[in-house]
């Protein structure tokens, strides 16, 4: 089968699975509804409880779980074909963590309990000065070690800051709310939390789709991808831009999960050959499918333990990571 048909049974295959995972997602929860009175429930009809039930609980569940994984699958393909290195995830331009630095001030201080809005708000801002503070520690001319190193002490500074707002929080109950948060997560999300993230990811995923054929080129190493017309300093602002709004909006809403990024992209590089145009939406389907994977998995497996999906998420990924660390060994040994 030659590689246009391969990549378009890949795609249907990812769709369809995304589909049928949203579908059950919307369809699994505490209480136990018929697939028919689920989905009537869900288009207006039935009982007014059973509507609010599936339209301001199930639904936003269900889509954010989506959004958040293509968001994370997506910036991990991205990071990971930039640096072209498959150890790299999201993360490492410190967005996360200033996101989470954001989010655990707003409720530190109080705004997150006055403010509906001020979590997702003070998260997206976190996102916001760690992208500045990036692209200026980089320089105009950095490159991608300057980047790196940029996202590694901002990343390290926004996780000291984090510590010790919960090292000084004299409120036990906010130091709890905070850890909780931090662990990730999708239950009692609102349509609100959809319409708060969906503008940042979509703007950040359109930047992305642009970075394809600039990141197929540097495939060759930088010095072939200047050679063949590709601005560099103007690749890494969009990657870093597009990165932030998606790392950032997904961690505003739905806190810190991680290793999607890093383990959704190794999965899919052989099936797609190896190239980040195609690797990007096939990545943005398999982050989808797996977060929402895991979200079943954490309403089945302990639905009356409330147990993170962060902490699903790293179960799986951690291995895998570790996996992957052993298998570069080999290959450079």
């Amino acid at each position: 089968m030659t590689r246009q048909p391969r990549l378009a049974f890949l795609f249907a295959g990812l769709v369809l699975l995304v589909l049928g995972l949203g579908l059950a997602s919307l369809l699994i929860g505490p209480a136990r509804l018929g697939i028919g009175q689920s989905l009537a429930a869900l288009f207006g009809h039935g009982p007014e409880m059973l509507q609010l039930v599936m339209r301001e609980l199930r639904l936003p569940r269900a889509l954010l779980g989506a959004l958040v994984g293509a968001a994370l699958g997506m910036s991990g393909a991205v990071m990971q074909g930039f640096l072209r290195n498959p150890l790299a995830e999201p993360g490492l331009i410190g967005t996360s963590a200033s996101a989470a630095l954001g989010a655990v001030l707003a409720i530190q201080t109080g705004i997150a309990a006055a403010f509906p809005l001020g979590l997702p708000l003070a998260a997206l801002a976190g996102a916001l000065v760690s992208v500045m503070l990036v692209l200026a520690l980089a320089g105009p001319q950095g490159g991608a070690l300057a980047l790196i190193l940029s996202g590694i002490a901002i990343s390290a500074l926004a996780g000291a800051a984090t510590s010790l707002v919960l090292n000084l929080s004299p409120n036990p109950f906010a130091a709890n709310e905070i850890i909780f948060w931090m662990l990730g997560s999708l239950a009692d999300r609102s349509m609100l939390h959809v319409w708060i993230a969906l503008p940042f990811m979509v703007v950040g995923a359109g930047l992305l789709l642009t970075t394809g054929r600039g990141l197929d080129a540097l495939t060759l190493g930088e010095d072939a991808a200047a050679a063949s017309g590709i601005d560099l300093r103007q690749l890494r602002l969009v990657l870093v831009t597009g990165t932030a709004a998606l790392i950032g909006g997904a961690t505003a809403v739905a806190g810190a999960i991680g290793f999607v990024g890093l383990v959704v992209p190794h999965i899919l590089r052989r099936a797609v050959g190896a190239r980040p145009s195609a690797l990007i939406p096939a990545s943005a389907l398999g982050g989808a499918a797996m977060v929402l994977a895991a979200d079943i998995a954490v309403r089945v497996v302990a639905p009356t333990r409330d147990l993170k999906l962060g902490v699903l998420t790293a179960l799986i990924g951690a291995p895998f990571f570790l996996h992957l660390i052993l298998k570069t060994r080999r290959s450079g040994a």
